[in-house]
């Protein structure tokens, strides 16, 4: 036992980020720091037994042109690929809840562990967030809910005051702390008086409040840049073809395409807006989805992407819709993490197909569901999630780190916004992917696919350095 206990704190450097989290090592050197150590690499590491958490190494590691019998991860950085728009989570009302009614100085403690920049951070740089309820939100409410029977095309009741009770104080904290965050908006439904079915679960859109749903997003953007909240784009529809949640919608692929090129689009361009719209928001196993919309010029021409989950199909679906696309940008923007599921199995799964599979399949953003849940995992809508696993799982001001905030950390503390993918060598036993960031560093993710411990090298610029992983381990290479 106390063996053990030595053998974690020579391994951590005396760092217990751990047991309280990444604002332990805050006395250390901040990664980004170049100084004199700019041909040496500095390394962060999770293992699937949970003894290292997203810690910085003791020692880092010199780039030398000495030879070995290691196999190598070539980096290029003359190959570039995608930029980046950020890594983070799902801010869903359940989420600013929780995060609402902690203690105001632990809240903004916990904030800007979250979100700022400086070393103390993991650095989210990008958050979804739901129009009108998700799942987990506590109740299914719309902007402009009406009794039974009524409409309101005008949107004469249209009203944020369901976001006011937690969610934008929330988020002004946030964006107090971090401005340049990006927000994504997304509804889960439409108000029910639009629907066919007039329910909050299921049902489509009725096309004579296309036009109307256009507005509707339209004053929801501009209502929320008045709160001072920029919302930098919007799916159309949360996972449009899961019509058994609550609330939801079915919306086949014509039927978005015919939404956006009838209402929503020219209602964006009508009211100047420059909030992308970007298409889907579903499972990888329907590629041919996005790619109707995208053959439609008419559609086509509003649209600036993709999104993509991972419930079902493959991550190289979303590579094959931007080579059928080039010119239209792919997001990645949800992945749960169960309730009953086990560490080592999501990070291991997590790291290798979404950090780096998506982002090799040209992902501009991985994005975690959900933010924070409390130790039951609740709120959530009557028929939502009861399975979901929060980033935090928040007991009034008690705050556990959960997988998702160790997963997205290896990436969101030093892939910034605007760093771009560049080239490195594929491989099935360490699965990699390579950055150059805004201020000139590199960042190398691997994730060791292997049984066993495994050592390789990373060869940038005719040196390499000299690497190992310890079985399914995930680490964070920066220099």
């Amino acid at each position: 036992m106390l063996f053990s206990l030595f053998k974690r704190l020579l391994l951590v450097g005396g760092c217990l980020a751990a047991l309280s989290g990444p604002t332990a090592c805050q006395s250390q050197k901040t990664p980004g720091t170049r100084g004199d150590a700019a041909r040496d690499a500095e390394v962060w590491l999770s293992t699937p037994d949970k003894t290292v958490l997203f810690q910085r190494q003791p020692a880092r590691l010199p780039f030398t042109a000495a030879p070995n019998a290691n196999p190598n991860i070539d980096v290029d950085a003359q190959q570039q690929f995608q930029s980046i728009d950020g890594f983070g989570y799902c801010l869903t009302g359940g989420s600013a809840e929780l995060l609402h009614r902690m203690g105001a100085a632990e809240r903004a403690r916990l904030l800007r562990e979250l979100f700022a920049t400086d070393g103390t951070s993991i650095g989210v740089s990008y958050l979804r967030l739901s129009i009108g309820a998700s799942d987990l939100d506590a109740q299914v409410f719309s902007y402009d809910d009406l009794p039974a029977g009524q409409t309101d095309p005008e949107l004469k009741q249209f009203s944020l005051a369901p976001d006011r009770a937690h969610l934008l104080p929330v988020l002004k904290e946030i964006l107090a702390i971090n401005p340049q965050l990006k927000l994504l908006g997304s509804p889960w439904s439409p108000p029910v008086w639009m629907k066919t079915n007039g329910e909050s679960k299921g049902g489509s859109l009725k096309p004579e409040f296309y036009d109307a749903y256009a507005r509707y997003f339209v004053k929801y953007i501009q209502g929320m840049a008045q709160e001072g909240v920029r919302i930098d784009a919007i799916t159309i529809q949360n996972e449009p073809l899961h019509p058994g949640n609550n609330p939801s919608l079915l919306m086949p692929a014509e039927q978005q395409a015919a939404f956006i090129k009838q209402a929503l689009g020219p209602a964006f361009k009508a009211a100047k807006l420059a909030t992308k719209i970007i298409v889907y928001d579903h499972n990888c196993d329907k590629p041919e989805y996005p790619l109707t919309i995208l053959r439609d010029p008419e559609a086509a021409q509003y649209v600036d992407g993709s999104a993509f989950h991972l419930y079902a199909g493959k991550i190289e679906a979303m590579g094959q819709v931007h080579d059928a696309f080039p010119q239209k940008h792919v997001y990645f923007t949800e992945q749960w993490v169960g309730s009953r599921s086990q560490f080592a199995d999501n990070l291991t799964w997590h790291a290798r197909t979404l950090l780096i599979g998506a982002t090799r399949n040209w992902a501009r953003t991985v994005l975690e569901w959900n933010l924070a849940a409390d130790p039951q995992q609740n709120p959530h809508t009557p028929g939502g999630c009861t399975q979901c696993r929060g980033a935090l799982t928040l007991d009034g001001n008690a705050v556990t780190r959960e997988d998702a905030y160790y997963i997205i950390a290896h990436a969101s503390k030093f892939v910034r916004p605007g760093s771009v993918r560049i080239a490195s060598t594929l491989s099935d036993q360490l699965p990699n992917v390579a950055f150059r960031t805004p201020d000139g560093h590199h960042v190398v993710l691997v994730q060791n696919h292997s049984p066993a411990a495994q050592a390789f090298n990373i060869r940038a610029r005719g040196q390499q350095l000299a690497a190992t992983l310890p079985a399914g381990a995930v680490g964070t290479y920066v220099w």
